[in-house]
């Protein structure tokens, strides 16, 4: 089993919006879908790749922009934390009524907590609940790799100050107990900016 990711800087504030491949089967899910939908259709459609769900790391808008117009085209469930739900049934919790973009405001089809698992293809992605940059945010595992939303960033954590955060030490701790544990050669795809790994983060990132 291979997993194959495809990083994608997309929306008003270049998120890192994935797609996740299971190279034997070519089915895929879609990871922080922040805006130009089209993109991100042209990749699958590219790819001659089946999407199985859209998953979200969290609720804010900068993550969540394209979600509806991939919904609409693909009708695969949407999941995200259960805690976050607020986030996205709300414009003004998940902030996209104040930022250069469309009034987003949705439902998710299934709710994850920590520990549960997402197939797809030959593929696990196991949830991992990192509150802090917001109550419901998850980091997400498949072997050498994790996808680490806003929680964790090369050189640097996500921000506290926002509606759904809690406070810089509950962020530092879901890091260090649920992230930093793992070897030095895993590999850390961040919600912004370039990769890492956890040997580098334990060497240089200042909040750890």
């Amino acid at each position: 089993m291979k997993m194959l990711i495809k990083r994608m800087p997309l929306g008003c504030y270049a998120a890192n919006s994935y797609i996740l491949t299971c190279e034997d089967t070519k089915e895929a899910v879609v990871v922080d879908p922040g805006g130009e939908s089209e993109d991100t259709i042209k990749a699958l459609t590219d790819e001659n790749l089946e999407l199985k769900y859209i998953i979200l790391t969290h609720g804010h808008a900068d993550h969540i922009g394209a979600v509806l117009d991939l919904k609409e085209k693909y009708d695969v469930p949407i999941l995200i934390h259960e805690d976050d739900e607020e986030l996205i049934n709300d414009p003004d919790k998940n902030l996209s009524s104040q930022l250069p973009m469309k009034e987003t405001s949705f439902k998710s089809d299934k709710n994850l907590k920590d520990g549960d698992i997402v197939k797809f293809g030959n593929v696990e992605l196991e949830v991992i609940h990192t509150p802090g940059h917001s109550k419901g945010c998850i980091c997400l595992k498949s072997g050498k790799d994790i996808l680490t939303g806003d929680t964790l960033f090369l050189g640097s954590i996500g921000r506290t100050d926002l509606y759904g955060s809690s406070s810089q030490e509950e962020l530092v701790d879901s890091v260090k107990s649920k992230i930093m544990i793992y070897e030095d050669d895993v590999n850390l795809h961040s919600g912004h900016g370039a990769e890492s790994s956890i040997g580098f983060e334990r060497k240089n990132n200042p909040f750890l």
